[in-house]
């Protein structure tokens, strides 16, 4: 069974910093790309960063761009996000995602190009 599974979410104060982290376990992505979503409490989920099979192309949206580092290590199977400089628009759940059909794919921001997808990790940005 294929599960992804969030980590290092929490509370932090406005200009703080939290790194996530994705575990994978059930099947290796490597060579395929991965990203993170969020959702807002209320709103539709957006996306974050994505990140290619082997780390020499990554897109951010732009309100997280220069804050905001994707990077991935396919020996752990595992996907980061560090966030510095955090906002109180931040505050959402994060998600990390997978894709498989799309070997040596670019990194996508729609939401319908991953397969597989975590639960989730809790991030609160106090002003």
């Amino acid at each position: 069974q294929v599960q992804l599974v969030e980590s290092g979410g929490g509370l932090v104060q406005a200009g703080g910093s939290l790194r996530l982290s994705c575990a994978a376990s059930g099947r290796t992505f490597t060579n395929y790309a991965m990203a993170w979503f969020r959702q807002a409490p209320g709103k539709e989920r957006e996306f974050v960063a994505a990140i290619n099979w082997n780390s020499t192309s990554r897109y951010y949206q732009g309100s997280v761009k220069g804050r905001f580092t994707i990077s991935r290590d396919d020996t752990k199977n595992s996907l980061y996000l560090q966030m510095n400089n955090l906002r109180p628009e931040d505050t959402a759940v994060y998600y990390c995602a997978a894709d498989q059909r799309t070997l040596y794919g670019a990194p996508i921001s729609r939401a319908n190009n991953y397969d597989y997808w975590g639960q989730g990790t809790q991030v609160t940005v106090s002003s």
